[in-house]
């Protein structure tokens, strides 16, 4: 499957397969064969960042 290409409903998708799938971001990365700097800029430039503590997008 690939990701939803609008970043809010990438948001929401990354970070629901992050609370009921996956440990972390690189968890998540490897397993789904996500480019995560991509990952990061499209979501950095809506105004997201990924917080390791809460282990999701806020």
């Amino acid at each position: 499957m690939s990701l939803p290409r609008d970043p809010f409903i990438l948001l929401s998708y990354v970070n629901t397969k992050l609370r009921d799938d996956y440990e972390n971001l690189d968890e998540f990365c490897a397993a789904e064969g996500v480019d995560q700097e991509n990952l990061l800029k499209v979501l950095s430039d809506v105004g997201f960042s990924y917080n390791e503590e809460v282990g999701k997008f806020l």
